[in-house]
């Protein structure tokens, strides 16, 4: 696995893992991960929580940053965190939704969905839709503007966010102005080629997908919906425009790199990012270093763009 060289010290310090092989330690390790962190302290945005319901499902816990004193309306980001579909909670998430809020001036509304393998799919399908759904029929009581409404998230967080696009123009809205998709997991059926060559048991490898879609998707049925994997859709015309990032030691990178292409054979607008030998979630275990503050400069710059009042 080829390495940026501002990654390879980060990657020596990294223990052998199985991410997904003791699940209520690797929760109980992310929340200590967690509490070690300095607290995102920026005296511009306020945080509170709220609770998403809707006829099709079960309440759903969010968390909602907003820019103190910005003028409204405001545009709007559902963020989906990351964790496989396993790991992860609004907490996770915390400073990646501070961070969008800062520098987008935009309502940042996390979204604590169902977990696998308790609940597998479609429980976080169905809680992604609730929120979108809440959101858009609160608009004007968040004093947001709908017709800016992103969709942001974290390898499985961009899967929902990916999935909530394609169900919102089946449906017929809500309506998504862009999907912003970082290190997204898109496919369960890939096994072999590029993916199966990432095999560092310090990061996400070619098992720990494996093993992370079979948890998601359980033993549901074989035509598994492209709302919950994005790939298997047929069609990904008239989806709004997206942002895709991908890593070059991320077993992940090629999902992303087909569904960009995909994009644009439909003639969707698209931007990709490619970052050389970064592993998944890099900016997470190496915040400090230039690759990834330049990667969150970028990803950033093009939601924050997105956004803008048109």
């Amino acid at each position: 696995m080829d390495v940026h060289p501002e990654l390879e010290p980060v990657l020596a310090a990294l223990p052998a893992r199985s991410m997904f092989g003791n699940i209520p330690r690797a929760r109980e390790g992310m929340r200590k991960s967690m509490s070690t962190r300095a607290p995102y302290s920026v005296p511009r945005l306020t945080i509170e929580d709220a609770v998403a319901t809707d006829a099709d499902g079960p309440a759903v816990p969010l968390r909602l940053y907003r820019p103190t004193g910005a003028p409204g309306p405001l545009p709007v980001v559902l963020f989906f965190h990351g964790g496989g579909f396993v790991l992860g909670d609004l907490d996770s998430g915390d400073r990646n939704c501070a961070h969008i809020c800062v520098e987008t001036g935009a309502l940042v509304i996390a979204v604590d969905y169902r977990l696998a393998p308790e609940h597998p799919c479609p429980a976080a399908v169905t809680d992604a839709w609730t929120a979108l759904r809440w959101t858009a029929a609160h608009a004007a009581e968040l004093g947001v503007d709908p017709q800016r409404l992103a969709v942001s998230g974290h390898s499985a967080g961009a899967c929902l966010s990916a999935g909530l696009a394609l169900r919102a123009r089946d449906e017929g809205g809500p309506a998504i102005a862009f999907q912003h998709l970082l290190l997204p997991a898109l496919d369960d059926r890939a096994d072999g080629g590029f993916r199966a060559g990432i095999d560092d048991p310090r990061v996400l490898n070619a098992a720990s997908v494996t093993q992370l879609w079979e948890l998601y998707l359980g033993a549901g049925p074989v035509d598994v919906p492209p709302y919950a994997v994005p790939a298997r859709a047929k069609d990904l015309s008239g989806l709004p425009p997206a942002y895709v990032q991908v890593a070059g030691a991320d077993p992940l990178r090629d999902d992303g790199l087909a569904y960009a292409r995909r994009l644009v054979d439909h003639q969707v607008a698209v931007e990709l990012h490619f970052v050389p030998g970064a592993f998944h979630l890099f900016e997470d275990w190496a915040p400090t270093t230039e690759l990834a503050r330049s990667t969150v400069a970028h990803w950033t710059r093009a939601l924050r763009d997105a956004l803008a009042a048109r």
